[in-house]
């Protein structure tokens, strides 16, 4: 255990960094398989909708300092390049 009072301090802030990025990264995994399941049954409607929501919870991840921009942008742009695909198959 600490031994510091500053040592006691940083368990404390880890953990709680900890939580919240377990958080963010269930919550970024949970909606990109939303999108791929979507996605798998084919469904243009849902697919548009979840990547819709998915843009702007990256782009929000972004300004709380969860995801970097280009990371964001990278996830955003490789989901949507999906989604296209599936509208260009149905068009």
């Amino acid at each position: 255990m600490a031994n510091h009072k500053s040592a006691e301090k940083r368990i404390r802030q880890t953990k709680k960094r900890t939580e919240r990025n377990r958080y963010y990264k269930t919550r970024i995994k949970n909606m990109t398989r939303a999108l791929k399941e979507a996605l798998d049954a084919k469904d243009l409607n849902k697919a548009q909708e979840t990547m819709q929501q998915i843009n702007q919870n990256f782009h929000s991840y972004v300004s709380k300092g969860i995801l970097t921009k280009n990371t964001a942008a990278r996830k955003v742009s490789r989901l949507n390049a999906s989604v296209k695909k599936l509208a260009l198959a149905n068009a």
